[in-house]
């Protein structure tokens, strides 16, 4: 298919810069970050364009994505990697927090997802990547906010690519272990596993499935990987 456009949501830093690394050797990446100085680095290094979106305001995305619309005409597939910690038990957060971080990491995702799928509709295919995390399946003391939040991403993800029920439009997601990046550094390293994946390693996975072809063999709802330190 040649070059093709894609967005990476979180893609100033861990992750979501490895991933919109590897895609700018051969492709148009669009980086969205909450932090203005960290997108106009990335986009520096990268040579890529992007723009300041806290994804948790459904206008910021919708205008990053139309953005994306004017500058190349089309979007051809999106890698969700933002993400906001929440640690703690759920008493000790403060309300203000508690509405943050499910605004980010609920409405962010829904909003992101939303978007990506209407303009993708319109020419009937795109690749879609959530970021998801093994603690959806391995409950762990101190993050039942972070766990919560990211099961509602894993849901609506299975709900969307069912409904979808082709292959030309393709909603996937994948659930890494702690990896060393920012977020983990928040995490703390109590939670860092013994045996883990590198950001590189799970971007390579990542970039693999935004490149699936709209005739490529793909099972509408299938949890494609999870890395959960034995990658």
């Amino acid at each position: 298919m040649g070059a093709r456009t894609f967005v990476v949501a979180g893609g100033t830093s861990g992750l979501g810069l490895e991933v919109a690394r590897k895609l700018t050797t051969d492709h148009r990446v669009f980086v969205l970050g909450n932090v203005a100085d960290e997108v106009a680095a990335t986009t520096s290094e990268l040579e890529c364009a992007g723009t300041t979106c806290d994804v948790s305001s459904y206008d910021q995305v919708s205008h990053a994505l139309d953005e994306v619309n004017r500058r190349y005409g089309a979007l051809d597939g999106l890698a969700h990697c933002a993400s906001m910690w929440a640690g703690g038990a759920l008493e000790e957060m403060s309300p203000e927090a508690l509405r943050k971080v499910i605004e980010v990491n609920v409405l962010g995702t829904a909003y992101l997802l939303r978007e990506a799928l209407i303009r993708m509709r319109e020419r009937g295919r795109g690749n879609i990547v959530y970021i998801g995390a093994m603690a959806v399946d391995k409950p762990r003391p101190g993050i039942p906010v972070y766990r919560a939040g990211k099961n509602f991403g894993k849901s609506l993800v299975e709900s969307l690519a069912q409904a979808e029920g082709s292959d030309g439009i393709k909603v996937m997601q994948i659930h890494p272990g702690p990896m060393h990046t920012r977020l983990q550094e928040r995490v703390g390293a109590e939670f860092l596993d013994e045996i883990y994946a590198e950001p590189e390693q799970v971007a390579r996975e990542v970039v693999r499935l935004l490149l699936l072809e709209p005739d490529e063999l793909y099972l509408s709802g299938q949890e494609v990987l999870r890395a959960d330190g034995r990658w």
